[in-house]
């Protein structure tokens, strides 16, 4: 008997966590395929006495990971459980500047970028000269993130000077990043999923109130037909990153494009409402391949 789980993460209330993994057991079930879905709460895996690595779920013949625990992913794939995401994939996208470190000198535009400083020292103040390359670097407004977040949250827009050296000091302590704004491209930018490798589909979303785009914080999405070679470039993306799934971030600078985030957990039930594409099947249908070769 074939049979799959999905792990979602153990404190989620987001209807959209939900709503991924109804939508994928749903596809896969109607592939023959019997799945479970539990939440990641249950010691799954752990280190036992001996010092080896134990879990409770090996007999399953993979698992969906929707989740971004990095120690329970890399003891499940060491105990030879196949993951969708992979562990290191998961843990590539999941923080935002290694994220730019790992497509880095691979011929792909983005925003340019400054890993924020990192202090063990909290009483310590950010210096005049780190405020004065960020502003000569990236000029104003600019972006600060940190490096771990999703749903749009933990992204400011710096205007002025007094804005950064308050941002900077609220998370010097936090691994962060700070980014060139792109003004074409503010409240508006383009999800693009790729599954298997191969680009699926793509919407535009766009927000009257926020400079962030994200559904979830009230951005619209509408179908949009990108160009090839954008596709070309998303699918180069999800290569590098190792990736069997994921949601690409698109900015619009004039005539060019440039990769804002990769989410390898990226929800999939507003672009199947907005572009009529089953996400879903697609997804399930590549795992199929992959692990039975059908």
């Amino acid at each position: 008997m074939k049979k799959g789980l999905i792990l979602t993460n153990a404190y989620t209330k987001l209807v959209a966590s939900f709503n991924q993994a109804i939508r994928l057991k749903e596809e896969l079930e109607r592939l023959d395929v019997a799945i479970d879905v539990l939440r990641n709460d249950g010691f799954f895996a752990t280190v036992n006495a001996q010092g080896d690595v134990e879990t409770t779920l090996a007999d399953y013949d993979f698992c969906v990971y929707l989740d971004k625990d990095k120690y329970i992913s890399q003891m499940l794939e060491k105990r030879g459980v196949r993951l969708f995401n992979r562990h290191q994939a998961i843990v590539d996208c999941d923080d935002k500047m290694v994220t730019f470190i790992r497509l880095a000198d691979n011929g792909i535009a983005m925003p340019a970028t400054l890993s924020g400083l990192l202090c063990f020292t909290p009483e310590e103040k950010v210096r005049k000269k780190t405020l004065d390359k960020i502003e000569r670097t990236l000029g104003y407004p600019l972006i600060a993130k940190e490096c771990f977040g999703s749903l749009g949250k933990n992204v400011y827009k710096i205007d002025d000077r007094s804005e950064l050296e308050a941002i900077a000091e609220t998370l010097k302590c936090k691994p962060h990043l700070f980014q060139k704004f792109i003004a074409e491209s503010a409240g508006k930018d383009i999800r693009v999923i790729v599954v298997g490798g191969k680009f699926t589909a793509a919407m535009l979303r766009k927000s009257e109130t926020d400079f962030r785009s994200n559904i979830e914080l009230g951005g619209i999405g509408s179908p949009i037909e990108i160009p090839e070679k954008l596709q070309r470039t998303c699918e180069k993306i999800a290569a590098i990153l190792n990736l069997d799934y994921c949601g690409i971030d698109i900015l619009l600078e004039k005539n060019d494009y440039l990769v804002c985030e990769v989410n390898s957990n990226a929800f999939f039930g507003g672009i199947e409402k907005v572009t009529g594409v089953n996400v879903a099947r697609s997804y399930a249908e590549h795992i199929i391949h992959e692990i039975y070769k059908k």
